[in-house]
């Protein structure tokens, strides 16, 4: 046995002596859930394993809170609303989440004075004034987007089964790499291969691939120095050992490697930047982003971080974790929605039918359509919405919402508990011994499991159809002032329309603006000039693709066989130029 290998031998018995130890001390949690029928991992995994549908039967058995089992002991898997209030906002001191230098993980109490420099810093990065600058930016992404699409069509107008997820997901990559990096990525050209973009692309792909190892990362990271972590890190990436999980960690740590150094280089050309500014075009090319133009949120961070008193600035770790984790959030967040929103337009031709008509208005009423007509030939310009007129469409404003709603980017977030505390609960549910209780005791280093899926589906709030996609339920209704999923006052802490989506607090997502501004120019673009539906053409079997959403660490999309593999993330739509019979409703 080589030196290595006994090295490493040890640091796993290291790692298995902390793990055990903490299991054999840890008191368990007074609440009811499902039985435990997995003696080594419990049943947590199952939550990835069985997807949607399991989660909304055990909130809607058990309720807003129950007990769930893990390797490392008893899990807390809560989406009642005070609950929430407490974990987010009033006592976020004690749940601590750990991701890098963002907002959304800055934790303990010696951290209060970070958080709020970062707020301070970062609130008027995502105000609505920069979101205008960044507009014309994501125009010119999602009209490239559209014409690509429309170039892969046959001349006759007939429709054509198209893969539509690569395209999204190079888009949303583009908008992220130009919109908040300034760092001219131009994935969707795909003529060059840069590894860094290609990094960021795969990096949610590999985590949904080691969720089964994600319970051991908060106890390495607690337990062990940045030295002890790295030594753990060159021992589990060692070639010599050849499962396939530990390929997929090699994978992994090259992933995050490529993408340490390529946000390091971003970062320090933006730094030298400030030092040399150059004029900044009216009218830039998406092609053509350089650092210092200030058409990016990391320009307008770090000058306004520059700007501020040396007391209240962000280190450069700090800045480069609010870079990180924007990206990584961003990229994710904009993809599945995106998807996931144009599988449910074509799902529902009458929606989608709506939706392309309230945008063609929106455009008429403009002076970019000077005769009250329009033309989709591909040759013609490309006519864009002012950010007011794009944010302020109803039935655009509800698919976006209603999108978000059913199918978060995260459904799950997880939390560990710092200090022993008693969480109130605005519905009662059951402890073990099947009493009645309003409150749950919580020991120390407990893990809880904030379940943004079912919070967003409690038919408490968003009353028996809250399963089902309805965006017209998001238009407002006259003479009411109270939000329509607000009932009896009770309300999430969610940042984003009482809805858990982007949490709420001061961890909450502050990328949010952004994102949605993004989703909603895309399909703006692709609405006006495509049609989506779901795949009709048969295969060589007689087989007709149908597309499944499986829930993992996000919402991913397979074809269901026997007309896909199960395995592949894809989203084949038919794809045809729009017909003036698209947008009757």
């Amino acid at each position: 046995m080589s030196l290595s290998q006994v090295f490493g031998i040890g640091i796993l018995s290291i790692a298995l002596w902390k793990i055990f130890g903490r299991l054999s001390r840890k008191p368990t949690v007074d609440l009811d859930g499902p039985k435990n029928d997995r003696w080594l991992t419990g049943n947590m995994p199952k939550l990835y394993e069985e997807g949607l549908h399991y989660c909304i039967e055990l909130a809607e058995t058990y309720g807003g809170a129950l007990r769930l089992q893990s390797v490392l002991g008893d899990v807390v898997y809560i989406s009642d609303p005070l609950a929430l209030y407490h974990v987010l906002v009033k006592d976020q001191h004690i749940f601590e989440a750990m991701f890098g230098e963002g907002l959304i993980t800055t934790v303990g109490t010696k951290d209060a004075s970070l958080i709020g420099r970062q707020r301070k810093l970062l609130n008027p990065v995502f105000s609505t004034s920069n979101m205008r600058e960044l507009l014309p930016t994501l125009q010119l992404l999602a009209h490239k987007l559209t014409s690509i699409l429309v170039a892969k069509l046959p001349d006759d107008g007939s429709h054509k089964e198209i893969d539509i997820l690569p395209l999204l997901s190079r888009s949303a990559l583009d908008g992220v790499c130009q919109g908040v990096l300034g760092y001219p990525s131009n994935t969707l050209d795909a003529v060059e291969h840069d590894e860094y973009p290609e990094a960021l692309r795969m990096i949610s792909v590999m985590v949904s691939k080691l969720m089964p190892l994600r319970p051991f990362v908060p106890i390495v990271l607690r337990n062990f120095s940045p030295y002890w972590r790295r030594k753990i890190a060159d021992w589990v990436t060692a070639p010599w050992i050849p499962t396939e999980m530990m390929k997929d960690v090699r994978e992994m740590r090259r992933i995050v490697e490529v993408m340490d150094i390529g946000s390091k280089k971003a970062f320090a050309e933006k730094k030298a930047a400030l030092e040399t500014p150059t004029p900044i075009d009216a009218n830039p090319e998406v092609g053509d982003l350089k650092p210092g133009r200030g058409k990016d949120m990391m320009n307008i961070m770090l000058k306004a971080n520059s700007a501020s008193s040396s007391s209240e600035q962000l280190t450069d770790a700090e800045l480069l974790g609010q870079m990180n984790v924007m990206v990584f959030a961003g990229l994710d967040s904009t993809t599945s929605a995106l998807s996931h929103c144009i599988y449910l337009l074509a799902k529902n031709p009458l929606a989608q039918a709506r939706l392309r008509s309230e945008i063609r208005d929106a455009i008429r009423g403009t002076s970019l359509a000077q005769d009250g007509s329009l033309s989709f030939e591909q040759e013609n310009p490309p006519l864009n919405l002012s950010y007011d007129a794009l944010m302020n469409l109803p039935f655009l404003d509800g698919v976006v919402r209603e999108t978000l709603r059913l199918y978060p980017s995260f459904p799950h977030m997880g939390r560990s508990v710092t200090k022993a505390t008693t969480l109130p609960l605005q519905f009662p549910v059951r402890s073990s011994s099947g009493a009645e209780v309003s409150a749950i005791s919580i020991p120390e280093k407990t893990v809880v499991i904030i379940s943004i899926l079912t919070a967003n589906r409690n038919r408490t709030i968003w009353g028996d159809d809250a399963n089902e996609w309805k965006p017209e339920r998001w238009l407002s209704s006259p003479g009411t002032d109270v939000p329509f999923n607000v009932k009896d006052g009770v309300r999430y802490p969610g940042v984003y329309s009482n809805m858990m989506t982007f949490l709420g607090g001061n961890r909450s997502c502050i990328g949010f603006k952004f994102a949605e501004m993004e989703m909603k120019e895309v399909l703006a673009a692709l609405m006006l000039r495509l049609h989506f539906g779901l795949p009709t053409d048969p295969d060589a079997n007689g087989d007709v693709k149908e597309i499944q959403w499986k829930l993992n660490a996000f919402f991913t999309p397979i074809v269901k066989t026997p007309a896909g593999d199960g395995v592949t993330p894809q989203v084949p739509l038919n794809v045809r130029l729009v017909r003036e019979e698209d947008f009757i409703w």
